[in-house]
């Protein structure tokens, strides 16, 4: 009997230690992006997906029209001209762009195309980033995203030709 009570016990333990050992999906965080005179434009909401990396789902509200580049930079701070956030995360060392060879930042994001009124909803998955805090070099918490003026093209190393920062926001 003391047998069964103990492989029971086992089989529960063990049970619990393979899910905690999951990646912790449905974990979250936002980003409140704020133009540098203080004006926010819109909130990024992020979550651990259950596979790995990060569903960003972005809201924003009166940006320019066109192109824009996004990114998760290495530094969470966000004071004005937000240069202040460092440069793109890249806990990996890679170069810039979807298009360098050997891999990209793990900050390098796809562009965001604003349209004429500049209100945009849009998801968007980063693989290379993660929300569990202390998995590793790729935890994104207390990091910043930002909008650009203008566009990445996706392989100029180190910023991908995205001109200025107009939005900042701290993952929270």
């Amino acid at each position: 009997m003391h047998v069964f009570s103990f492989l029971r016990t086992a089989g529960l333990a063990g049970a619990l230690a393979a899910i905690a050992a999951l990646p912790a999906a449905g974990q979250s965080a936002k980003a409140t992006l704020k133009t540098a005179d203080g004006k926010e434009v819109g909130t990024a909401q992020l979550t651990q997906a259950a596979t790995g990396g990060v569903l960003i789902t972005l809201a924003v509200n009166g940006l320019p029209p066109g192109d824009h580049a996004f990114h998760v930079h290495a530094v969470g701070k966000c004071e004005p001209p937000f240069t202040s956030a460092g440069g793109h995360f890249n806990p990996h060392n890679k170069k810039h762009g979807m298009m360098a060879p050997g891999g990209q930042h793990a900050g390098d994001m796809p562009n965001l195309h604003v349209p004429p009124g500049g209100a945009l909803k849009v998801d968007l998955v980063n693989s290379a980033i993660t929300l569990e805090k202390g998995k590793g070099p790729s935890d994104v918490n207390g990091l910043a995203l930002i909008i650009h003026a203008g566009k990445d093209d996706y392989k100029t190393d180190p910023t991908g030709d995205a001109g200025g920062r107009i939005a900042c926001g701290i993952i929270e």
